[in-house]
This record gives C-alpha cells, sequence and structure tokens, in this order.
C-alpha cells in the first residue's frame, strides 16, 4: 500500500498533469503505480490526453525517481495522506478533481472523512459588515455546539470570524490554506493558525515553501466544496471568490445557503444573486439547523441544483472581450470554442496549474470565461 502513495506523490510532481487528469489516470488503470511502469502510450487511451503531453509525461517522469522523492519529499512534509488511505477524505474523492497529495497539520478523524460528522463549510468577503460578522460569529458558533464541523479558508473576514466562532463554541474546526504548511496567511492569523492545528486540522495540497499565490485559492476554494456537506455564503459582493466555492458547491452536489441583506449593500450583491439563482435562504440559527439536519443523501438524483437552468454560474459581467495583456491572453487563447477541460488549458498554455487556475478566476469574474461541471471551461 505504501507504494501507492510513493506514486501518487510522483504523479503529483508531474508537470502538465492536474488534479483532473491524475483522477482519470487511476480510473483507467485503478493504481497509480501501474499507470507509471506502462508504455507512456497506453495513456492515449484516456480522455483529454494527446500525444503532446504523453510526451511531456515521459520527459518529466525520466527526471523523477519516485522512491528518492518520496524519502527526500517527507524530511519537510512529513504528515501528508493520498487518495487511497482511508484517513482521506471520503467526499473529495466524489469530485472531479481530488487532490493527488494533502499536507495536514493537528488531528484527522475519521468520523468526518467517512461523512458521519456533518462538515459545513462558511465563506464570504474579507471585507465583512458589522451584519456579516455577527451573524457568521453566531451561526458558527451555533453550528459547532450542535456536532456541526466548520470548514473554511483562514482568510481574513468571513473566514477568520467562523473559525473563531466554532472554537468559541467549542467546536472543532478545518482550515484550508492557499499555501504550504509552514506559511501563515495573513500574518496576523498565526495564533488562530496554531489554535486551529492544537483543536482541529490544517489541509492544503501544497507542500512546505509553496507561497500563498492568488492563482492557488480557487484550487482551495474546490477543496473547501468538496470537504463539506453544504456552503454558507455569509456576505459576498458580486465580483467573489466565494461565488466560485458556492459554484463548485453545486457542481458537487452540495446545498448552498446565503444571508440576505439589503442591495445598498455592495457587499452583500453576490448574496443576493445566489438567490436569485437559487440559493437557500438563511433566515434564523433555528431554521437552518433543521434544515442542515436533514439534507438528503449527497448522492442523490433528487438533489436540486442552484442554478438547475443552465450548467454554469451565473454570469457575473457580460462585456466584449477587452485587450487581455500576457499572461491572460494566452489562457483565454488556449481555451477552444467547444468546451475545454481544465487540464488541456494548462497544457496548451505552458503555465502552471496554480498559475492557470487564478488567471481563469480572474476571466470568469469578468465574464470572459464559464466553468462547466468536470473541471470543463469555455468562452
Amino acid at each position: 500500500m505504501e507504494k501507492e502513495k510513493i506514486y501518487w506523490l510522483a504523479w503529483s510532481k508531474i508537470k502538465g498533469i492536474g488534479a483532473v487528469s491524475l483522477k482519470r489516470i487511476y480510473d483507467y488503470f485503478g493504481s497509480v503505480e501501474l499507470a507509471w511502469k506502462i508504455n507512456e502510450s497506453e495513456l492515449l487511451k484516456i480522455e483529454g490526453i494527446g500525444k503532446k503531453l504523453v510526451n511531456k509525461i515521459k520527459e518529466e517522469k525520466g527526471k523523477i525517481n519516485p522512491e528518492q522523492l518520496y524519502i527526500k519529499h517527507k524530511e519537510k512534509n512529513p504528515q501528508f495522506i493520498t487518495p487511497f488511505e482511508i484517513k482521506y477524505p471520503q467526499l473529495l474523492l466524489e469530485i472531479p478533481s481530488p487532490p493527488p497529495v494533502l499536507y495536514y497539520q493537528g488531528e484527522i478523524d475519521i468520523s468526518e472523512n467517512q461523512g458521519l460528522t456533518p462538515l459545513i463549510g462558511i465563506v464570504g468577503t474579507r471585507k465583512p459588515t458589522e451584519h456579516g460578522k455577527r451573524w457568521t460569529y453566531n451561526i458558527s458558533k451555533v453550528l459547532a455546539q450542535n456536532g456541526f464541523t466548520i470548514v473554511s479558508g483562514l482568510a481574513e473576514g468571513i473566514d477568520t470570524i467562523a473559525h473563531r466562532g466554532c472554537l468559541d463554541g467549542g467546536g472543532r474546526t478545518i482550515a484550508v490554506l492557499g499555501n504550504g504548511l509552514d506559511r501563515v496567511y495573513p500574518s496576523n492569523n498565526k495564533q488562530l493558525m496554531a489554535e486551529i492545528a492544537e483543536k482541529g486540522l490544517i489541509l492544503t495540497e501544497y507542500d512546505y515553501g509553496s507561497l500563498p499565490e492568488r492563482g492557488n485559492f480557487p484550487a482551495r476554494n474546490r477543496i473547501v466544496a468538496g470537504l463539506c456537506r453544504a456552503i454558507l455564503v455569509m456576505e459576498a459582493p458580486e465580483k467573489s471568490g466565494a461565488l466560485i466555492t458556492a459554484h463548485y458547491a453545486t457542481e458537487f452536489n452540495r446545498d448552498v445557503y446565503t444571508l440576505p441583506n439589503t442591495p445598498d449593500n455592495i457587499q452583500a450583491r453576490g448574496c443576493l444573486r445566489l438567490i436569485h439563482n437559487g440559493a437557500e435562504v438563511i433566515i434564523t440559527e433555528k431554521e437552518l439547523l433543521s434544515s442542515l439536519g436533514a439534507i438528503p443523501d449527497l448522492n442523490s438524483p433528487q438533489q436540486l441544483s442552484l442554478f438547475a437552468e443552465t450548467s454554469s454560474p451565473p454570469t457575473l459581467l457580460k462585456t466584449p472581450k477587452p485587450n487581455l495583456s500576457e499572461p491572460l491572453s494566452i489562457v483565454y487563447d488556449a481555451i477552444a470554442s467547444s468546451p475545454t477541460p481544465f487540464d488541456v488549458i494548462v497544457n496548451q498554455s505552458n503555465l502552471t496549474s496554480a498559475e492557470v487556475s487564478g488567471i481563469l478566476l480572474q476571466l470568469e469574474l469578468e465574464g470572459l470565461v464559464t466553468q462547466l461541471p468536470g473541471m470543463m471551461y469555455k468562452k
């Protein structure tokens, strides 16, 4: 079994192979060790993998000794899990792009990973109003006191308040980072991060030394959505990463709830957009608890989609294509007229997955690109 872990790590270091392609490789061969050792031409049978990528895989594999990589990697990253292990969150295995490697600090709770203890994500703006702060703290605290684990991203604003409310309620919280475990971002959350590591869990798909690059956060948000049975968007403007998290949640067949506010508050207009498209409205803590306690099975065909009328999130801003500077233009041009897989965009652009994720988020928020289910994109 240790062999599989070694090869999950090795595959994660292959440039041009993202989480979506690696999941397809694993699903096809049933073993990443076997997939590493077969003739590379066999990979051409897998959707989304062409000759150019196969040649790149062959070249990259020649630079990697999996066993030596594993030994050296563990020196700085002693605690990490891969998808074949029982400690790996089972709900993440349902999404199209489960992280091939998850690094952690704190204690892994098997009941959470098996879905026995419900995980609820709370996300929102980094600059909340007093209304958003008060409701986020109260709801997080109440949920914690009623046995829910709170998941958020340790960012300023709503994320920080959600973690704090949960801890003050005596609950357990999970922080998902967009950087390595050796970095604290933002820096003023150093004490909070230490407290979460002691009383909860910190997760990231980025190894030690990884900086909080802008492109890391959309990828981080998919993990938040993937881990949880439901996502609560407490306060968010129309151009907000929280709306992308809500879209991921819908794609992954999770429920989305949001907190209403006046249209005069620009920090809450993204929430109104979600309500317009069918999100559940948070009215009282008691009603929320009742609703969350009755969430149907995540695989149920009766689960309603937030964007049921379309397969894409709402267009936040419709404008003609502007003159894009590099590297935005490179990523935009890598998207074909038909839906294009994320890994194909990465391969065509010759940029890293993190860079492409960040650029796609920018293009999506500008209304130039739409994300479809299965990590597909179209103009």
